[in-house]
């Protein structure tokens, strides 16, 4: 089902809850996911649809509970799930798909699950599969989900920005910019950001059958100034994959170039 709405088009997910996206460019569809705190508003979405509008149908969209999509029934990976196929459908019952960080993860499992996705990218997901950085701890998602619960949102933003290892200076300078009450904003969606990954955050080696039903062609990427263990993390995604291509893009690190993706994500998808 899909509506339009203030000229945002929006697609209802199968529990009933809106699901704003935008749709720009020609050619095969392609469906952009999010990671962490990032929507059509905030990250690298925009920026990345308008370099490849030229050759793809880009699919952006606000990933539940933020931006202008709504957030009735909670962020369970299972209904993010059915957002991304809701998105699937509007652009056409099929798409490629790419997705980041988090965002990575999300595409990865709705992959597994049977999402139709006839080729898919992945950008870092933020696996964790050996001793070359401490595990997620334990208790990182309940404090994580105090916070939010007691409304102390922007000590979630920083409690999310220590884990991933952004230094207390940063930190405290974004406190003072305009983007904080834009992260702040979403901070109720980072503890599903942390479930999606927190299984494979334990220092331990990737098993072959997690994620065994997502058969169609995939690139794994990473970037040539991302830290060690990530890195680790994507050579041994790529090696567990059924049909993975590995790929690192040289001067690269978490944070997305636009203009680095749009070579890789062009010569896979239209091979």
């Amino acid at each position: 089902m899909k509506t339009m709405q203030s000229g945002v088009d929006t697609v209802v997910s199968r529990d009933g809850t809106p699901i704003s996206f935008e749709r720009q460019g020609s050619g095969p569809p392609l469906v952009f996911v999010d990671g962490a705190l990032c929507y059509r508003g905030q990250g690298p979405s925009g920026p990345l649809a308008t370099h490849l509008r030229e050759h793809f149908t880009v699919f952006t969209y606000d990933r539940r509970g933020r931006g202008r999509s709504g957030n009735a029934n909670g962020s369970a990976i299972e209904r993010e799930i059915d957002d991304l196929d809701a998105l699937i459908q509007a652009a056409g019952g099929s798409a490629l798909v790419y997705g980041v960080s988090s965002g990575a993860a999300l595409a990865l499992e709705a992959a597994h699950r049977g999402s139709l996705i006839s080729m898919l990218a992945l950008y870092e997901a933020p696996f964790i599969v050996d001793g070359t950085h401490p595990p997620l701890p334990d208790d990182f998602v309940p404090r994580l989900e105090r916070a939010i619960a007691e409304e102390r949102r922007s000590d979630a933003v920083k409690m999310f920005m220590t884990l991933v290892g952004m230094p207390a200076i940063f930190v405290s300078v974004m406190r003072l910019m305009p983007v904080w009450s834009k992260l702040t904003a979403v901070a109720h969606t980072l503890p599903n950001d942390l479930r999606l990954v927190q299984d494979h955050q334990r220092g331990r080696p990737l098993a072959r059958g997690d994620w065994s039903g997502a058969r169609m062609p995939t690139l794994v990427m990473d970037g040539g100034r991302s830290p060690a263990w990530m890195r680790n993390a994507m050579r041994a995604l790529a090696d567990v994959l059924p049909n993975a291509t590995y790929r690192t893009l040289a001067g690269q690190t978490h944070m997305i170039k636009p203009k680095l993706h749009v070579g890789p994500l062009i010569e896979f998808f239209t091979r």
